[in-house]
């Protein structure tokens, strides 16, 4: 399969890692270097969707970064013919064993079935949402340890390790956060925060402080 990945280094990286070397792989660091490898069959995954208008080709496949919008926000207004889907593009999200998917038509389920046998990845739809599912679950639990550094109440690698055992999580939520990045943590926060002003995603100040040091 031809892979197209728009972004960065460690993103391309992890999607090597996610597929494996058994297909083509292209990088463009903007939109304007990535039109050169549009082409039927072609399988975009774009980390930075700020203009989606390029895409504009029937046989184009494309999952965009979705998680602090939506897929509807992204392409409200537009006529796009691509197949477009969301995903998850923050740190780490990626490669897992399972992708949380989003799609816009009913009719493209089958055609996402079809990718993802191809891309060997098992894959889950979710609700078109920001912050996804997985996302904000973790950024969520990420801000409570927060709050619990400025209470006081334990220790950054004790709050890890209570976690860990607690809940068999891979990571404590601080190990999360360096994964993700505490700034990609504060955005996607701010973003669910300001979508449902559920208290539970209002950002704890050391977070925020930490996020824009």
């Amino acid at each position: 399969m031809e892979i197209l990945v728009i972004g960065s280094e460690s993103n391309l990286k992890e999607c090597r890692e996610k597929f494996g070397e058994g297909h083509n792989y292209h990088f463009a660091t903007s939109h304007s270097q990535a039109e050169k490898y549009f082409k039927a069959e072609t399988v975009a995954f774009d980390f930075e969707p700020n203009d989606i208008s390029i895409y504009n080709k029937k046989d184009l496949i494309v999952f965009l970064s979705s998680t602090k919008t939506t897929l509807a926000g992204l392409t409200a207004g537009r006529q796009i013919q691509t197949s477009l889907f969301g995903f998850c593009g923050m740190p780490s999200f990626l490669n897992r064993e399972i992708l949380e998917l989003t799609f816009l038509k009913k009719e493209s389920q089958t055609q996402l079935e079809n990718i993802c046998a191809q891309l060997n990845t098992k894959y889950k739809i979710v609700e078109d949402r920001v912050g996804m599912v997985t996302p904000r679950i973790i950024c969520m639990i990420i801000n409570e340890a927060y709050f619990s550094i400025e209470a006081n109440v334990a220790s950054r690698a004790d709050i890890d390790l209570a976690m860990k055992l607690g809940t068999n999580y891979p990571f404590g939520p601080f190990e999360w956060c360096e994964k993700i990045g505490v700034k990609i943590v504060y955005e996607l926060l701010n973003a669910v925060y300001n979508n449902t002003k559920d208290e539970r995603y209002k950002i704890c100040e050391l977070l925020k402080k930490e996020a824009q040091a």
